[in-house]
């Protein structure tokens, strides 16, 4: 299908879950997540009206980019190596996986500006994802003070694969809770406004639990082109 027409199909979902969370259309942002396809399906992507453009690895970032650059902003949203911030730095609006003091250490090193990050937190605790522990989170934060080349925009969560709904739902909540005990911090630098969780499969009940970002892929570009 078409870019166009799948994003009809998901804003017709986002609508959905906005009045039913009584929250505001404005209040959402799109992340066409494009790691899986070509320079020219997230060209296309751009030119159905999308803004955000996510990748998770260097190398895409830095084709799209090449192509992109001035149509769309980029948001690095994969497990970053502190070896591959240099590559990526200047060209992304924000970094989604922010989960170690090493990686906070690198972008300091190598930014020239501030640069807007989400704190990756693994609410599900599962070993497959990234993300620190939800216990550690605050500590991690306020840890961040330090590093003046660090905005802390947000958090960033993966919920479980599951259509289990209640799960989701659980996952989603534990996260905007946290975000509401660091915004308690009142930390000039982490103004953590910004919650960036839910994809293809679960992106409504993200949004009803309170999204700011949902990074969607498969649902929106597909996987190949």
């Amino acid at each position: 299908m078409k870019v166009a027409d799948n994003l009809a199909n998901i804003e017709d979902k986002i609508q959905q879950a906005c009045e039913k969370s009584g929250r505001s259309r404005q209040e959402i942002t799109i992340i066409a997540v494009t790691k899986y396809v070509s320079v020219g399906r997230a060209t296309e992507a751009v030119e159905a009206g999308i803004k955000n453009l996510g990748e998770n690895r260097d190398d895409g970032l830095l084709a799209k980019y090449a192509e992109l650059n001035g149509r769309a902003d980029f948001h690095f949203i994969g497990s970053l190596q502190t070896r591959k911030v240099k590559n990526i730095i200047d060209k992304v609006e924000y970094i989604h996986s922010l989960d170690r003091i090493s990686l906070a250490e690198e972008i300091q090193k190598k930014a020239d500006k501030p640069v807007k990050c989400f704190v990756q937190v693994n609410v599900s605790g599962e070993d497959s994802k990234h993300g620190i522990d939800p216990s550690t989170a605050i500590e991690f934060v306020r840890d961040l003070e330090k590093f003046d080349k660090i905005i802390v925009a947000g958090l960033m969560t993966m919920a479980p694969f599951t259509q289990d709904e209640a799960v989701l739902r659980e996952c989603f909540n534990k996260l905007k809770q946290l975000r509401s005990e660091i915004q308690n911090e009142a930390l000039e630098y982490a103004p953590c406004t910004e919650l960036s969780m839910g994809m293809s499969n679960d992106f409504p009940i993200a949004i009803e639990e309170g999204a700011t970002m949902v990074r969607i892929g498969t649902a929106l570009v597909g996987e190949d082109s």
